[in-house]
């Protein structure tokens, strides 16, 4: 019987031969011997008897030179607009095979037309807990400070002054009060004075000078209840005409009051006799464009909302959106009636035109659900009377833009005018807190800066960005 392949003295001879030069491959050869070293062994592999180990060979010599043997087709070239030679090299493409250059700008371009990095960001910039009920944030006009008004754990009032110093709030004085402060404004103060004006929860309306707050310069007992809400107009240089505040309270009567004049409001509006009385939980000033013009809007619990004319003291119009009015505000106080925001219950807010009045339908308007739950304010940006923001009971933030219609009046079938109203687009939204934003106020001063209260006990600074874009 013949002997099994590879078992000769011949065949041992090689294969001890074969190991001596694998051990020599583990050394890397010269750059000149690289070529003739790896298809030697190379050839070696290939004449080797075991197909074992030829393969476990294979890859150490076909990684130190070329391959023996007949070499695979080369890949056919693209053509030749996209691989052209010379000083650019190749053109680069993207993934629909667009120059790259061209598909960068169609991917800038889908970004764009769907908002992307374009759209304003709602950056927190800086946060500080609270050992108090927050109620109302201000930022305090041509300063880096802001106030806080809550109500303490034992049932008192607290005001505390704070200044943004880079990324942190710095405490500078905090001052205790009898009652619990609601709501806070310096609308009726000059920048020189910058007085604050509050309302608290036994009906009181005080002005305190915060450079010496224990007292305040002006003191009234404005409500037999609680004060909701307070605007302030004729100071800071907006406005014109005596400077005044107006409170909304609990009793129903919405009061305007001059602090020149000591105890005793310039104007009244409460409910006839025979009546229901309503809480009243927002107020604010509008249409002060000369020296007497001025209105006040007034929002109530059971969804009505009132416009009274100071100058004629009359009800100039009334409506009601069918849910409890939690915030309104004017886009602006110093120029003719423009726009006029309600937020609601619901989670609903309108938008209503306020430069074309209706004999019977009144002013146009245009609703928005933003949310499922309670909208408890709107905060116009003063630097841009088109852009606003919500704050809602869900702790978010919503930054909305009213757009114009083409005409803003049209003639009805009876041939009177009528107000045409817009459309509202959502910029951009986030969520701070689990618990319901309840104030809001931006920077007089300081384009995008604005500050939040919420009811974790948490005042948060906000930057929103890229304003000026939109």
């Amino acid at each position: 019987m013949a002997a099994p392949a590879g078992s000769s003295p011949a065949a041992a001879a090689r294969r001890f031969r074969r190991l001596r030069l694998d051990k020599t491959l583990v050394k890397p050869p010269s750059p000149a011997a690289a070529g003739s070293v790896s298809m030697a062994a190379g050839g070696e592999a290939v004449r080797g008897a075991g197909a074992g180990r030829r393969l476990e060979r294979e890859p150490t010599c076909r990684l130190r030179g070329r391959r023996k043997g007949p070499q695979p087709p080369l890949p056919p070239r693209p053509p030749a607009s996209g691989s052209a030679r010379g000083g650019a090299g190749r053109a680069r493409t993207g993934r629909a095979g667009l120059p790259g250059g061209a598909e960068k700008e169609k991917e800038k371009e889908k970004m764009s037309s769907s908002g992307g990095l374009e759209r304003p960001q709602l950056v927190a910039h800086v946060q500080r807990a609270l050992n108090y009920t927050l109620f109302d944030c201000k930022w305090v006009p041509r300063s880096a400070r802001l106030l806080c008004l809550g109500s303490a754990a034992r049932g008192t009032g607290v005001l505390q002054l704070y200044e943004l110093r880079g990324g942190r709030l710095a405490l500078l004085r905090e001052i205790e009060k009898a009652k619990p402060i609601k709501c806070g404004t310096f609308g009726a103060t000059s920048l020189q004075q910058r007085y604050l004006a509050t309302g608290d929860f036994g009906g009181n309306l005080n002005i305190w000078n915060l450079e010496a707050p224990e007292i305040p310069v002006y003191s009234v007992k404005g409500h037999k209840e609680i004060i909701n809400s307070i605007d302030g107009v004729g100071g800071l240089g907006i406005g014109e005409g005596a400077p005044e505040i107006v409170t909304g309270s609990r009793d129903g009567t919405v009061k305007v009051w001059d602090p020149r004049q000591k105890d005793t409001p310039v104007a009244n509006m409460e409910p006839v006799q025979g009546e229901s009385k309503r809480d009243c939980w927002t107020v604010a000033f509008g249409n002060a464009y000369n020296q007497e013009e001025r209105v006040v809007c007034a929002g109530y619990d059971n969804g009505d909302i009132k416009l009274f004319d100071l100058k004629t003291m009359s009800l100039r119009w009334e409506t009601n959106i069918k849910n409890g009015v939690c915030s309104v505000e004017f886009d602006r106080k110093d120029v003719n009636m423009n726009k006029l925001v309600a937020t609601s219950l619901e989670g609903k807010f309108h938008v209503f035109d306020m430069r074309t009045q209706h004999p019977t339908k009144g002013f146009a308007s245009v609703s928005e659900k933003a949310q499922k739950s309670t909208i408890w304010q709107v905060r116009h940006l003063p630097q841009n009377r088109d852009i606003f923001m919500t704050s809602g009971g869900a702790g978010s933030l919503h930054l909305w833009k009213y757009e114009y219609p083409a005409q803003r009046s049209k003639k009805d079938s009876e041939g009177a005018e009528m107000g045409v109203a817009g459309s509202v687009s959502l910029l951009q939204n986030v969520t701070l807190s689990t618990q319901p934003i309840s104030s809001l106020d931006w920077s007089p001063d300081k384009k995008g800066l604005c500050v939040c209260g919420a009811f974790d006990q948490t005042v948060r600074v906000l930057i929103v960005t890229k304003l000026n874009k939109v």
